[in-house]
């Protein structure tokens, strides 16, 4: 029952997620703003996983690319083997990126990390903090890890059209904020 739910709220969020990429214009330059802003507060020197962008994905490199220059260490996440939670390999923007699983790109070298914040890729998201991603549950597993680990923030990223209805499971992780380009909506835990 829950996996048709996700299925069906997957497929209204790719067109959701669609229609707004090729409506966007500069709508990702807000987004971009927003979330540095966010972040900057968050303190200095932080270990931060962003993504390389796949599909219709909101575009995350410029702000990667700020704040690295900022002195940040960046970091993306890496598929490893499947089922098992994702690695987090340090990027720049020279890194060498070379294909990975499912059409990413994944640096070639690089120190691995654990990020203390995240920015979270999504399909879906709804009002109070859930996400609804690609269904391999990757993000969930990592961030329960991580956050058994030390406190760690996910701060989800998209653009503000793909909020919808996400049905939930037990083991589904919260977004501690959201990010689109109308700005950051913070959830509590």
């Amino acid at each position: 029952m829950i996996a048709e739910q996700k299925a069906d709220a997957r497929k209204a969020g790719f067109e959701r997620r669609k229609a707004a990429h090729s409506a966007c214009g500069d709508c990702a330059a807000s987004a971009n703003a927003h979330l540095l802003r966010y972040i900057a507060n968050q303190g200095a020197g932080l270990v931060i996983s962003g993504y390389m962008p796949i599909r219709t994905e909101i575009d995350v490199l410029p702000a990667m690319n700020s704040l690295h220059g900022l002195g940040h260490r960046i970091c993306v996440p890496v598929i490893v083997r499947l089922g098992l939670p994702l690695s987090f390999r340090e990027w720049t923007p020279d890194t060498q990126m070379v294909n990975g699983p499912f059409g990413t790109q994944v640096p070639s070298v690089g120190d691995w990390l654990s990020p203390l914040v995240l920015i979270v890729p999504l399909v879906a998201f709804d009002d109070i903090g859930y996400r609804l991603g690609y269904g391999g549950g990757y993000y969930d597993l990592s961030l329960e890890l991580l956050r058994k680990k030390h406190p760690t923030k996910a701060v989800g990223y998209a653009y503000s059209e793909q909020k919808g209805e996400v049905p939930i499971e037990a083991t589904d992780q919260r977004l501690d904020a959201m990010v689109t380009e109308l700005g950051v909506e913070e959830f509590t835990q």
